[in-house]
């Protein structure tokens, strides 16, 4: 398990994810593959993408960035399939044990939201209503 600090966890493993956009009330699900070497963290992430109840593709995007303690902060960059080719940037904070990371993003234009990653897919959804739908 990690301490306050941050110091002994490490991010590398995959991720279940949720991010919404704050005019859609229904989180679009993503699976992250989290490489965590030291303070760098790069992986993949993709996802089906569904917004307002139509399919708008399956995306992938590579990510890049850090950690400092339990502060993570990475560029979601994807590929160009499915149309889609521009980036976004996520900020957020792991909580101590190393099994949630929750945070904002936002994209250059500033359209912003909120995602959530863990590392137990059954409780994705639960975690979701509890932080974003009862808060």
């Amino acid at each position: 398990m990690g301490s306050a600090s941050g110091g002994d966890i490490n991010l590398t493993g995959v991720w279940q994810g949720l991010y919404s956009y704050e005019s859609i009330q229904e989180p679009v699900p993503f699976m992250a593959t989290v490489l965590d070497t030291g303070n760098f963290i790069s992986g993949a992430t993709h996802e089906n993408c569904l917004v307002g109840g139509l399919r708008h593709g399956a995306p992938t995007a590579m990510i890049d960035g850090n950690r400092r303690a339990l502060h993570v902060s990475f560029t979601k960059k994807y590929d160009g399939s499915e149309g889609w080719d521009h980036a976004v940037v996520y900020d957020g904070d792991a909580t101590p044990d190393g099994t949630e990371i929750v945070g904002r993003w936002i994209l250059p234009e500033g359209l912003t939201g909120y995602f959530l990653m863990v590392r137990d897919a059954r409780k994705a959804q639960e975690i979701w209503v509890k932080r974003f739908v009862e808060a």
